[in-house]
């Protein structure tokens, strides 16, 4: 045909570029594998309690096994020993002066929660060349003639009818009584635990079967919740670090 061109393949219609509007999201792209996250570090451990543990403790106390078991058991809390006289001793918790006390018995017991934790036998400490020593075991009425030495600090209160008083002032300490008896003047009856507290190369120990026992207990203030006290407390009656307290 004239003045037309031929028929020929038409050109494909391909739809125009769109152009993203301003303000219009992009899709999304594909998330690319990451390494696994890193899992959060083991929690931190609870931090110690308020420390150090004050423990009140009367001439001749043996709390050594206790104070061991306490040791393996809170290593993050010290434990503090202080001595205490037995005159002292009610007061010293009262005042807060420690958080818990090994105590001679008895003691005003209002406002205190006390466990009774064993009893003393009673020894005679004299001169090492003493007649006394001939035996192995005294009782009172072996005691006749003795000049009985009475200290200040006594836990005891012994008093045999057939002794006789010394003449001179009551020394203030156990530990001065029994330095007179090892001159050869007098005897003196103590608890074991002072007896060895203060054995002497010159002064003999002879148990006294008819004597007073001294009892020993632990004692604090009925009114404090302590955790550290708790801990204690069970460790001396023997809990083990996983039992609950009862």
């Amino acid at each position: 045909m004239s003045g037309q061109r031929g028929k020929g393949r038409e050109p494909s219609r391909r739809a125009p570029a769109r152009t993203p509007k301003p303000g219009a999201a992009r899709a999304p792209k594909r998330p690319t594998r990451s390494a696994p996250a890193a899992r959060p570090a083991s929690a931190p451990e609870p931090a110690a309690l308020q420390g150090p543990f004050r423990l009140g403790a009367i001439p001749g106390a043996t709390p050594g096994k206790w104070i061991d078991t306490w040791q393996e058991r809170m290593p993050r809390n010290p434990l503090e020993l202080v001595p205490l006289a037995v005159a002292g001793q009610t007061e010293a918790l009262r005042r807060g002066d420690v958080d818990a006390a090994i105590v001679r018995l008895p003691i005003p017991t209002e406002g205190l929660h006390v466990i009774a934790l064993y009893e003393e036998r009673p020894v005679v400490m004299c001169a090492r060349d003493s007649h006394l020593t001939a035996v192995d075991e005294l009782s009172a009425a072996d005691l006749e003639g003795e000049v009985l030495i009475t200290p200040v600090d006594d836990v005891l209160s012994f008093a045999a009818p057939a002794t006789v008083a010394p003449r001179f002032a009551p020394p203030e300490t156990t530990e001065e009584a029994i330095a007179v008896v090892a001159a050869g003047v007098g005897i003196v009856v103590v608890p074991m635990s002072l007896a060895r507290l203060h054995q002497r190369k010159d002064v003999a120990v002879r148990p006294l079967v008819d004597g007073p026992v001294s009892r020993v207990a632990l004692a604090w203030d009925a009114e404090r919740t302590d955790p550290l006290i708790d801990t204690f407390v069970g460790i001396v009656r023997g809990r083990s670090a996983r039992s609950s307290r009862s």
